[in-house]
């Protein structure tokens, strides 16, 4: 299985792709699975849906991402990216791996209990392949009552299960403001409107929302991560454009940064005589894990293989489909300071020991039999 592993994840990792375009990984997995024999439905475009019948019409289903991010390898892995500009950072070679890795482990195996459905799917990073996947109906096509899924991540010792009960990932959004005023020489700032002092107003006052706000026991985060404006250091800035992101894991504080935003947004208008445009974009809602799978699962674990870590702000489309059904995201550490695994996530160096892999297929076989699937 480690060897089988392996070859899956170098293979992928060589052809990353983006967003919903995975034509060359779209026919990867469908060409292994097709060979071990499973029921295939295409989804979102690229992804599949596999399918293996149980006993019962009811099914628990089991995830993974398949695309890649618009970064420029620089990593030690033998078979490095293909794709120039392209690069499977975030681990989405391997969560392919591992579940391609599961079906292979249970492709003859009869399921004594509940169906079992494989989710491939594309556009995690952007612009989430999840939502699509759960409006064109398969996880009621397919009767799904639960769901799991597993992401790596190199904050963590390798091998080792990272935990969560109730809120593990964020609520994102994002904004864009574009702010004008009036040029004039830098001479002469009487004549002009300066949008650098206005917009270094805003940003100072949105640094407040977090620290006055919120509940310090509510986590969030509120960042500007871009600002460009002005045209000569003797001229008045006549337009100034940032843009930022938000993360929260309540909805209630989530819409109350907005709303403060909003208000402060308002009020430099009025107050500087400016023209303001802005729009703010929600993408993905709470990873939350149900805390009853979580229990379920760990009962049957060594309690040294796994460990109760703290909520990330990081977010994840895998949210979409807890909306829907209960379900449970686990992160499987890489960290291996002695191999120098040790880059983020996003990382143009980020790599990963394979032999990690495996520990995700033990993970999906034991969940499977918690589950009386197998």
């Amino acid at each position: 299985m480690d060897k089988r592993l392996k070859k899956y994840r170098c293979d992928l990792h060589q052809i990353p792709e983006l967003q919903f375009d995975l034509f060359k990984t779209s026919l990867y997995i469908k060409t292994e699975l097709t060979q071990m024999g499973f029921e295939l439905y295409p989804t979102a475009k690229t992804g599949w849906i596999a399918y293996k019948k149980g006993k019962l019409d009811t099914a628990i289903a089991f995830r993974s991402d398949m695309d890649g991010l618009p970064v420029s390898e620089k990593s030690d892995h033998p078979t490095p990216s293909m794709h120039q500009g392209n690069m499977h950072a975030c681990g989405h070679d391997g969560h392919m791996a591992m579940l391609l890795g599961f079906a292979y482990a249970i492709k003859d195996i009869d399921l004594q209990g509940q169906s079992i459905v494989l989710i491939f799917q594309p556009a995690e990073e952007f612009p989430g392949g999840a939502k699509v996947i759960i409006e064109e109906g398969m996880l009621d096509k397919f009767k799904v009552e639960k769901i799991f899924g597993i992401h790596l991540y190199p904050g963590l010792k390798q091998g080792m299960y990272g935990v969560v009960k109730g809120p593990m990932m964020a609520r994102n959004g994002e904004f864009d403001l574009t702010m004008t005023g009036k040029s004039a020489h830098g001479a002469q700032p009487h004549l002009g409107n300066d949008v650098i002092v206005a917009s270094s107003q805003l940003i100072s006052q949105f640094q407040t929302i977090i620290s006055r706000n919120i509940d310090p026991f509510d986590q969030s985060v509120l960042t500007v991560g871009t600002i460009k404006g002005g045209e000569a250091r003797n001229i008045i800035a006549q337009e100034v454009k940032m843009s930022g992101t938000i993360r929260a894991f309540k909805d209630s504080v989530y819409n109350q940064i907005k709303d403060r935003m909003e208000k402060m947004i308002q009020g430099t208008k009025l107050g500087f005589d400016l023209e303001v445009d802005y729009e703010m974009k929600d993408f993905y809602p709470v990873v939350y894990n149900d805390e009853t799978l979580v229990d379920q699962v760990i009962k049957d674990l060594d309690k040294d293989s796994y460990a109760f870590i703290q909520p990330m702000m990081f977010a994840e489309d895998f949210a979409f489909y807890q909306q829907k059904v209960p379900g449970m995201f686990t992160m499987l550490g890489t960290k291996n300071e002695i191999k120098g695994y040790t880059h983020p996530l996003h990382s143009c160096y980020f790599n990963f020991d394979e032999a990690v892999l495996i520990k995700g297929v033990e993970l999906y076989m034991s969940i499977a039999k918690t589950n009386n699937l197998i």
